[in-house]
């Protein structure tokens, strides 16, 4: 009975989980992210939507971070009804993006040479720039875990690592961005052509958010077809329906029949309904490359659900 207590590779704690250089680029990402938070915290400051969208992506990739590593060290993954390593991939490439965001977002609306008036002052300035440094350090470490667990060609590896499923991640995050951009007096009710472009970003974001967790779960072998087959159709389908809105949508908010073709000069900076319109032509187009690109990389994935 005794024999079979024991763990299944005779040791509790797993050291690989902090002394490999996937490990150290997690405790470096521990470090990076608790300093960061504590420098803003403590003397550094952030005010507005920007500096709380900076403190929730820096506080949720700590959290989520320690609690990898807690998992990894004392091997409790494996209790977990989750794919591991869908989902360490999948977190991985997430917090990139978010700390990639935050350490242009801070420096830019914090970060200054000159020093605040008091009673911030130049503690105040010091605080914010050790921040910014250290939040660079931080996306970097998470930049790193992603390239060292990425799948290379040839390698059979879980789907989240492949190129394929790190693209899900970043298609799903510039979605995020056009949904901020559409809420924020877009207008784009005004036509049936503009809100069909809001039903492709929607469709779109829906089918990519449940092929990631599909992914993270491990239920992807209980679809009744071939995941990697679905998948491939599903991207074909999100590049039309793209192709679709990267079309309409300029021309019903930029051409001189339906829209405006330049900035309008009493539109107020910050409240502007066309800067909303342009943001979305944008990153609609950044994302139909997105989709393009994984269209392609997804005719030659090899994965393993389980993993």
């Amino acid at each position: 009975m005794g024999s079979s207590m024991e763990p299944p590779e005779g040791a509790y704690l797993y050291l690989g989980a902090v002394m490999s250089p996937v490990g150290t680029a997690r405790v470096l990402q521990l470090a990076f992210g608790c300093t960061t938070f504590s420098l803003v915290a403590h003397r550094g400051g952030f005010t507005g939507v920007q500096g709380t969208f900076c403190m929730a992506a820096w506080g949720f990739c700590f959290t989520v971070s320690a609690l990898v590593v807690a998992c990894e060290f004392t091997r409790l993954h494996g209790c977990l009804r989750l794919s591991w390593g869908n989902f360490t991939a999948a977190f991985a490439m997430l917090a990139t993006l978010l700390c990639a965001t935050a350490a242009v977002l801070y420096p830019l609306y914090f970060a200054q040479w000159e020093c605040p008036p008091k009673p911030a002052g130049c503690a105040a300035r010091d605080f914010r720039l050790a921040a910014s440094v250290f939040a660079g350090l931080l996306f970097l470490a998470y930049a790193v875990e992603v390239a060292l667990t990425r799948a290379r060609p040839g390698q059979v590896t879980s789907y989240m690592a492949t190129m394929s499923g790190l693209l899900k991640i970043v298609q799903a995050f510039v979605a995020c961005i056009i949904f901020g951009a559409l809420v924020h007096d877009s207008r784009y009710g005004r036509y049936v052509a503009t809100q069909w472009c809001v039903a492709v970003y929607s469709l779109c974001f829906l089918a990519t958010v449940a092929v990631v967790v599909l992914s993270v779960m491990g239920h992807t072998g209980g679809l009744g077809c071939p995941f990697d087959r679905l998948v491939v159709v599903y991207t074909f389908l999100a590049v039309l329906l793209y192709l679709s809105a990267s079309v309409i949508w300029p021309v019903f908010c930029f051409d001189p029949k339906y829209g405006e073709p330049g900035r309008p000069p009493d539109c107020a900076q910050g409240s502007c309904p066309w800067d909303s319109q342009l943001v979305v032509a944008i990153f609609t187009y950044i994302n139909l490359l997105l989709y393009i690109i994984d269209l392609a990389y997804s005719q030659r994935i090899r994965f393993v659900p389980s993993l």
